[in-house]
Parts: structure tokens; sequence; C-alpha cells
């Protein structure tokens, strides 16, 4: 029976995975965009008004929750991989691929509309830039896998409160 064992490497062998600029650029926007999506959903979280605010209101929470959780994932991920977030608000700004929100009060159904679109927005530039991640680092791409979920199903819960069957 063969022996399954190995050499010993020294210590100035062992090196850590370091991301490429490309993946490092690709993570970058997805930090950006979900910090915007956080933004953006306490925005909608302050100003929406009218009937089933308060469901709203509160559902905005949970988005804003997971999108800055999201981002900091994401964020801590790059500084494992060698590389460094800009989550500055004019970095944000300048580099975000989500609409501009309105500024002042909305009702709920308005919100309904423009959270929905953030939120979809968002995942497609996770999708976009899914493949990509998952060509340089699977384990990475696994973590992008579980924020599409979450987001999708944000979408999908707060969209419909503006459907009818």
């Amino acid at each position: 029976m063969a022996s399954s064992g190995g050499s010993r490497r020294s210590e100035s062998d062992v090196a850590g995975f370091t991301a490429s600029p490309q993946l490092a650029q690709a993570l970058q926007q997805i930090v950006v965009d979900l910090v915007e999506l956080h933004l953006q959903g306490k925005q909608a979280h302050w100003n929406v008004v009218g009937h089933n605010f308060r469901d709203l209101h509160l559902q905005l929470d949970q988005i804003v929750d997971d999108a800055r959780e999201s981002a900091d994932t994401i964020a801590e991920r790059m500084r494992a991989l060698a590389s460094v977030p800009d989550g500055r608000s004019e970095t944000v700004a300048a580099t975000t691929t989500l609409p501009a929100f309105p500024a002042g009060e909305a009702n709920v159904s308005t919100v309904v509309d423009l959270v929905t679109a953030r939120l979809r927005a968002t995942v497609d530039t996770l999708r976009t830039l899914h493949d990509q991640v998952d060509s340089e680092d699977p384990a990475t791409a696994d973590l992008l896998h579980t924020i599409i979920d979450s987001l999708e199903k944000h979408a999908w819960m707060v969209s419909a409160e503006n459907r009818s069957a």
C-alpha cells in the first residue's frame, strides 16, 4: 500500500491566495452596490408613507441589515485576499450601478417598486460578475450564491406587495 505522505514545505514556500486585480475590481463593484443598496434602503425606510407603512418599514430594515452584512462579508473577503475595499461615500456615489433614489417621502406602492428595482439591480451586478469571480476563486463565488439567494428572496417578497391575484 502506498504512503500518502508528502514533503514538508518551508515557511517561505507557503503563501496565501491573493486576488488578481480583476477579481479585486469585481469584488469592489459588488461592495459598492451593496453599500448603496444599504443606503437607499435606509432612505426608503425613513421616508415611506401610506397604507401598510409599518410592514414595509420593518421589511426595509431586514433588507438594510442583509445588504450591510453582505457588504461587510465581501469587504472582509477582499482583505483576506490581500485587496483593499473602498466604501467611502464618494467612491460609492461615483461608482455604483444602482439607479439614484429620489428624495422626499414616497408612498408604499412607489417604494415597493423603487426597492424592488434596486434589489434586482444589485442581483444583476452579482450575477454579471459571478462567473469571473468563480473562475478565479470558487470560495468567494460561494459567498455570492448566498447573497444572491437572499436578495432575490427580498425582491420577491417586496414586489408581492404591489401584485394582485
